[in-house]
């Protein structure tokens, strides 16, 4: 898996805006578009591009986000993940190295849901403690 200057680029501008044509993406990299068509597919087949998605705006965001950092019991981490699934508004869990097992990503539509959320978190089986972060604003976002 071989990355040159090319298809770093080529990756660079599919991450800034995945609908664009090849013929743009060709024009912009100043290839011919099968040489483009080319790259992408065996970038894909690498496993370098998983996938192609959309980014929701500001109106179909919802309006609260909060990262729940939550040390477990080992042996109860499998319930909770079990727990979280179930509920809509996890978006994202990730475990850790350090003072917390866990760092979930929560979209609320209000307070009073994100603090429903937050609670049931914490009172799960096996949750020793647990910290709530709440989003106030975004000043760099990366995400696909």
């Amino acid at each position: 898996m071989q990355l040159d200057d090319t298809d770093r680029a080529l990756l660079a501008l599919l991450t800034e805006n995945a609908r664009l044509p090849v013929t743009d993406l060709a024009r912009r990299l100043s290839l011919a578009r099968t040489t483009v068509q080319a790259r992408i597919e065996r970038l894909e087949a690498q496993g370098l591009i998983a996938g192609y998605t959309i980014r929701r705006g500001r109106a179909l965001a919802p309006p609260l986000r909060a990262t729940a950092l939550v040390s477990v019991e080992a042996r109860a981490t499998p319930a909770l993940l079990t727990r979280l699934r179930d509920m809509p508004e996890v978006e994202q869990v990730h475990t850790l190295s350090g003072r917390y097992d866990l760092m979930i990503r929560i979209a609320a539509p209000d307070t009073e849901r994100l603090d429903r959320i937050l609670d049931r978190i914490g009172d799960a089986p096996g949750v020793r403690f647990s910290e709530s972060l709440i989003q106030l604003s975004t000043k760099i976002d990366r995400a696909p």
